[in-house]
């Protein structure tokens, strides 16, 4: 193609998939993997928690804030946090549980995955309870993610959780993946695929509500547990015309969270207006805890893709991004 020629400095053809092991902040080991079209992503063994991911114009997708202290036992604030096997402080574990907090293992030798990817580009992690685990939550389990990168420069992260207890107990958890978005200005963006939905208030003592017929909006703090959700929820950022694509499966709730102005203040590692340029829309499984009897495994995925979006008197234009596949 004439414009490819004109390129002189240009590669003969695409570089090819890569996974690479590094070295990042304080020492801790991340894994980066790429696409051959430029997409990226970063992934912290600390936490099994993706902390960037890239489009294929080196656009970052992701909220990470300035704040954030890569420094165990705290966890890092943005990006993809784990949350399990306790959701919040829905139980008696410290917030959103453990694994967020914890030295996650590559997986060199995971069983077969019964997935069609196309992807490369991706990475197994492995996460078994250590002594110190059993002791606040006495149930011996394999938590394995897989973190990958699609040809398209999508992000899909899958869960599968068993339950290897030898004493005959079955356990249950709740679950999020708390994926902190990166929006131009939250007062720009709005989320489609909630509507008409019963939620829990997490500022209202948990008090069930029913969602109007409007796509939301944001112009205060939000908290909010939506129930029942479809597998896939829409993020537009007016601003940047771009929108998010959530799709999920085996997570049948979403979480939507915005600390505003007065919280974010009050967090030490979250910038005071770092607010504006964040949203958390969570795939989840909260209102009805898994339960996993020993040998029974659960999978949950996630996967994010971020696509141009165009507007027609507010509204998203066209509307395939819901209704399409």
């Amino acid at each position: 193609m004439s414009s490819e020629k004109e390129k002189t400095t240009a590669p003969s053809s695409s570089p090819s998939p890569s996974v690479d092991l590094c070295k990042s902040i304080n020492g801790l080991d991340k894994v980066l993997l790429r696409e051959s079209r430029g997409s990226s992503a970063e992934v912290y063994l600390y936490g099994g928690h993706v902390t960037s991911w890239k489009s294929d114009h080196g656009e970052e997708l992701l909220f990470l804030s300035s704040k954030a202290i890569f420094k165990p036992p705290k966890a890092i604030r943005g990006g993809i946090p784990i949350c399990f096997p306790q959701f919040g402080g829905l139980g008696t574990l410290d917030q959103h549980g453990f694994a967020r907090n914890r030295f996650w293992n590559i997986d060199d030798d995971p069983p077969p995955f019964p997935t069609n990817t196309l992807s490369k580009a991706f990475v197994d992690l492995i996460l078994k309870p250590s002594e110190e685990d059993m002791k606040s939550w006495p149930h011996s389990f394999e938590y394995r993610l897989r973190i990958a990168l699609g040809p398209g420069g999508d992000l899909m992260l899958t869960s599968r959780i068993r339950n290897t207890n030898s004493d005959g107990k079955p356990f249950s958890f709740t679950f999020a993946y708390h994926t902190y978005f990166s929006v131009s200005d939250i007062s720009e963006v709005r989320v489609e695929g909630l509507e008409t939905l019963d939620y829990l208030d997490n500022l209202q003592n948990k008090e069930r509500f029913t969602e109007q017929g409007d796509a939301l909006t944001f112009e205060s703090e939000v908290d909010k547990i939506y129930l029942s959700t479809p597998t896939k929820i829409a993020i537009i950022d007016h601003e940047k015309k771009r929108t998010f694509v959530v799709r999920k499966d085996g997570l049948p709730d979403a979480v939507v969270w915005n600390p505003w102005d007065k919280k974010a203040k009050a967090m030490a590692d979250f910038g005071d207006d770092e607010y504006k340029h964040m949203l958390c829309v969570e795939a989840a499984a909260i209102e009805k805890p898994i339960t996993l009897k020993p040998g029974e495994e659960w999978k949950g995925r996630l996967e994010l893709s971020a696509v141009p979006s165009s507007y027609c008197s507010g509204q998203l234009d066209p509307q395939r991004v819901l209704q399409g596949s």
